[in-house]
């Protein structure tokens, strides 16, 4: 070959580095770069959760914690739950009945699941059993037919308990304490639309239920809004100080329209006393059912209703208030 020709593969050493000729020669700094490792690209697995981290920011400014579906869904199930309540209270006091011991029935299921979760093994029949019959008692002839249902209910548990080696005292506290609280306590509702014949019982009942439903919608919208000092923080940290006086004012002003309607043996003063008595009530019956929640781990008690969560969930407020609202009734001579 010609002394013209070089072959471009042949190696010759320049400054202890070998080169090839014919390419250019590289720095040591070029060289480190060209011999670290190079990044790995992303895999699939790997842009899947990026991405949904990229979304995650738009979502909470969409929603700001509450998505507009959500929202939706609450609103939707909500306004069921009320009219088809409604529509029961003023059908008559046997609908109201039925209505009541559904949804007893149900916040007591609830509650016997929850308390499975904590280790412990309640009786479900008798418990659901018992739930069904307490919203029933109240239309009995029988005078405090409720307290020989609760007798009845210690007695069978009683039995159950001797003759069930696994059962022990917490099993049968929960057995029992299970359907006070859940229906018992939701019997109010049906001895107060019971008191009174026709519409003016169903509107009666309707503002003891509506007091509790505003408040809890006053509660809610204000303390979004203006909520800053936290009512119950270990309990409940959504729950502010504000959003309690908001949900007050609620139910005072439903209070105030019963005594405006002039229907009712009900004085002004003693009027806003029931407002003021039912919101602390029904404020305390739903931070009860979050430390039961908080207790044993979970957020919702169910998932019978989209946006509010379970049945119980939607009803403890309506269990301490609605009762107190019958006592307050019963002692003020209303009922």
């Amino acid at each position: 070959m010609g002394d013209n020709k070089v072959e471009k593969n042949v190696e010759s050493r320049t400054d202890d580095a070998f080169v090839t000729e014919g390419a250019p020669v590289q720095s040591p700094a070029e060289q480190a770069s060209a011999t670290a490792p190079k990044p790995e690209a992303p895999t699939a697995q790997d842009a899947k959760p990026e991405a949904e981290a990229a979304k995650a920011p738009e979502a909470g400014q969409k929603d700001g914690g509450k998505h507009p579906s959500t929202m939706t869904m609450r609103i939707v199930s909500g306004a069921i739950y009320a009219i088809g309540t409604v529509a029961c209270l003023f059908l008559g006091t046997w609908p109201t009945a039925i209505l009541i011991a559904v949804m007893a029935f149900l916040c007591c299921s609830e509650f016997l699941k929850m308390s499975r979760r904590s280790g412990r093994m309640p009786n479900d029949v008798i418990a659901l059993a018992f739930a069904v019959i307490f919203p029933f008692a109240p239309l009995s002839n029988i005078s405090d037919s409720e307290f020989f249902v609760i007798f009845a209910l210690l007695v069978v548990c009683a039995l159950w308990y001797v003759s069930t080696p696994r059962a022990n005292m917490g099993d049968v506290a929960l057995t029992v304490f299970g359907p006070i609280y859940t229906s018992l306590a939701f019997s109010s509702i049906v001895i107060i639309r019971d008191a009174f014949p026709g519409w003016r019982g169903a509107l009666l009942t309707f503002a003891v239920m509506g007091s509790i439903w505003l408040s809890d919608s006053c509660a809610y919208f204000v303390g979004s809004k203006l909520g800053k000092h936290k009512l119950a923080p270990r309990i409940s940290p959504n729950k502010s100080v504000e959003g309690f006086w908001g949900g007050m004012v609620g139910s005072v002003a439903v209070w105030a329209v019963v005594f405006a309607l002039g229907i009712y043996n009900i004085n002004l003063p003693y009027a806003i006393a029931c407002g003021v008595l039912v919101d602390a009530a029904a404020v305390a019956g739903d931070l009860f059912e979050s430390r039961i929640k908080r207790g044993v781990g979970v957020k919702d008690s169910g998932n019978l209703m989209p946006g509010h969560g379970g049945m119980l969930d939607r009803s403890d407020s309506l269990l301490f208030g609605g009762m107190t609202a019958f006592l307050l009734l019963r002692l003020g001579g209303i009922l």
